[in-house]
């Protein structure tokens, strides 16, 4: 009788640690006594259901419960409240302020290599592309080649001296250099850090050989863009009109632009430059650019 008295008052209790339907004698000692106690160890408490974990620490009526809730906040029906008051609603309701960060960080600055045979239109793409698009930085490449009729010091090469470039060499001043038809081109580091440090997307123009070179320095930090012409007999003629070179260049000039069509390959992109469809050209390394911008993986290149 006493045994079944304790049982049933530890049932009826509300400490959770005893809400469980196998209930096991707490005196298992006094077991050996049949005339007080019975011979059963468990005491089965019907139907009764555990309680779960989260309801015993935040029931309804525990004060400490209600403490951790987020206050109630009423909330105006959207169709009806000013903008302003269902906002400050909602951040209430929520228990934390709107951020205004952006959601996902800014693009890194691209370096994009421009590169192709002679006379596909490298300049030509790489001076409207600088019109129409903000926030981008030609690298004005250093040359011992001389100056052209119509071009500018400092703003189409560098035109330094062949002593000049051997200098700039031993000083590790170029990111990268070759050897061009008897003349030399390099890309002067410093001018990428400066306006990579603004957050300006970088141009390369180089040749084939270069091109070979930064992709070995840069791997996939750069975005290589291989322009070429819309044909070979187009090519040809083009070099014809720009009336610079002798016979015998020309012809290095072609056996070269032949060689080089085939290293398309080794490009990221290639972009044809139609006669008279320069526009459609640029927009489409505008649109290189900003599918790079958008990538999930950005590229990043350090110099």
């Amino acid at each position: 009788m006493l045994y079944r008295k304790i049982c049933t008052s530890l049932a009826k209790s509300s400490n959770p640690f005893f809400f469980h339907q196998n209930f096991t004698n707490p005196f298992p000692n006094l077991h050996s006594n049949s005339r007080i106690f019975s011979p059963l160890k468990t005491l089965k408490l019907g139907s009764r259901r555990p309680i779960s974990s989260t309801r015993r620490f935040f029931q309804s009526d525990s004060p400490m419960g209600d403490a951790r809730r987020p206050a109630v906040v009423p909330i105006p029906p959207p169709e009806a409240a000013e903008p302003a008051e269902l906002f400050r609603a909602l951040e209430a309701s929520l228990g934390s302020p709107f951020t205004s960060e952006p959601l996902v960080p800014e693009a890194n600055p691209l370096i994009i290599v421009v590169s192709g045979p002679s006379g596909v239109g490298k300049d030509a793409v790489i001076k409207r592309l600088r019109e129409v698009r903000e926030n981008i930085h030609f690298v004005v490449t250093a040359t011992s080649r001389p100056m052209r009729p119509g071009e500018i010091h400092g703003k189409d090469y560098f035109f330094v001296s062949k002593e000049e470039f051997l200098e700039m060499i031993n000083k590790d001043e170029l990111l990268e250099y070759a050897l061009v038809y008897g003349d030399y081109k390099g890309i002067p580091k410093q001018q990428i850090r400066e306006h990579m440090a603004k957050g300006s997307d970088i141009v390369l123009r180089v040749d084939i050989q270069g091109a070979a070179t930064l992709r070995n320095i840069l791997g996939d930090s750069a975005v290589f863009v291989f322009l070429v012409a819309e044909s070979e007999e187009a090519l040809v003629k083009r070099l014809i009109d720009r009336k610079t070179e002798t016979k015998e260049t020309l012809l290095i000039r072609i056996a070269t632009a032949r060689e080089e069509v085939r290293h398309v390959a080794d490009f990221d992109y290639v972009v044809v430059n139609k006669e008279g469809e320069l526009e459609n050209a640029v927009k489409l390394v505008e649109s290189i650019i900003d599918a790079e911008k958008a990538k999930v993986k950005q590229r990043n290149a350090v110099i």
